[in-house]
């Protein structure tokens, strides 16, 4: 007849059992919140979008089930097709025009903190303080800035003897989006920089000193030992750079307005999803069913280039070090 042994366990034991029991509902009650807040504003409204493109939609009342109709509106519709590439296309000049001037910037900049010069730490408050500004904030601000009247770019071009320089920055198809680009670059390039500047730090300082001794220069620093072993740094600012360009809105829609003036040059797919899901001149009335599926397709375009480069990149980084 086989025994049965009864493990006595310890006081000490047991009380290692009871610290690990509360440690697993403390890790419960922390993650609890965040789970919440993210099944609340990021998956309920994605299986929202979902469910609402594939119904007709009149005005707020569900209409009947159209399957892929919505979204063969979107892309083989002419009329709302030719707004499609146009705000594509657009978003497209916002991502390579940012990764040249505010990611190319931040990098000068961060090269620059990194040798620690007079005044290092004001300079690294000074570059990220436009940072932690409101967005809404900083359009309304640099939409007076860029007033064609009394605006003080133009005021100060006339001021310095450049008044041919002076134009309606903003009401200009030529200059809009730019100007844009620009006013967006000045608010966050404070974040790549102190990205490449934390990668910098990380690099360690014996490899740079042992490259001046053999009598490389700066620039050779910087391209053969600074460069490839920022590799990572550079994937996440190159990704957050792609999907920031793909969800802009705030800055075209409070410099620009909901039909990106002038003449839709500053379009965005975020403004045309807003005109077609609620309304605007050029879309006509409010249309959830195609708001809907485009919101889908520009969250599956964002999700599958992001997941392409970022795998891309990442084993480039394997390669460089």
């Amino acid at each position: 007849m086989a025994q049965r042994t009864a493990t006595i366990k310890t006081p000490f034991e047991n009380a290692l059992a009871r610290r690990r029991q509360l440690r697993k509902l403390w890790l419960v009650f922390l993650l609890f919140p965040a789970i919440a807040i993210l099944l609340t504003f990021v998956f309920l409204p994605m299986a929202s979008a979902i469910l609402y493109s594939v119904y007709e939609w009149d005005g707020l009342v569900r209409g009947e089930f159209i399957g892929l109709g919505n979204f063969q509106k979107v892309l083989l519709d002419p009329r709302n097709n030719q707004f499609l590439i146009n705000a594509f296309f657009n978003n497209v000049k916002v991502f390579i025009a940012l990764m040249l001037v505010q990611n190319g910037l931040a990098l000068i900049l961060a090269l620059f903190l990194a040798r620690e010069p007079k005044g290092y730490r004001f300079y690294q408050i000074a570059f990220f303080l436009p940072v932690i500004l409101s967005t809404v904030i900083i359009g309304f601000q640099w939409k007076l800035f860029l007033n064609p009247i009394f605006g003080l770019v133009n005021t100060l071009l006339r001021s310095v003897g450049l008044g041919d320089w002076a134009m309606p920055w903003l009401g200009l198809p030529e200059t809009a989006l730019g100007a844009m680009i620009l006013v967006n670059a000045w608010h966050w390039v404070g974040f790549p920089t102190l990205v490449f500047l934390a990668a910098i730090h990380r690099i360690p300082k014996d490899l740079i000193e042992a490259a001046r001794l053999d009598g490389a220069s700066e620039w050779m620093i910087a391209r053969d030992i600074i460069w490839p072993l920022m590799a990572p740094a550079v994937t996440i600012i190159v990704v957050l750079t792609f999907i920031g360009s793909f969800n802009w809105f705030e800055i075209p829609y409070i410099m620009g307005g909901l039909e990106g003036s002038p003449a839709y040059s500053t379009d965005m797919l975020g403004l045309l999803f807003y005109r077609t899901a609620f309304g605007s001149v050029s879309a006509g009335n409010s249309d959830f069913g195609t708001g809907s599926a485009l919101a889908v397709l520009i969250f599956i375009f964002i999700f599958t280039f992001s997941t392409i480069a970022t795998r891309y990149l990442t084993s480039r980084e394997v390669e460089l070090s």
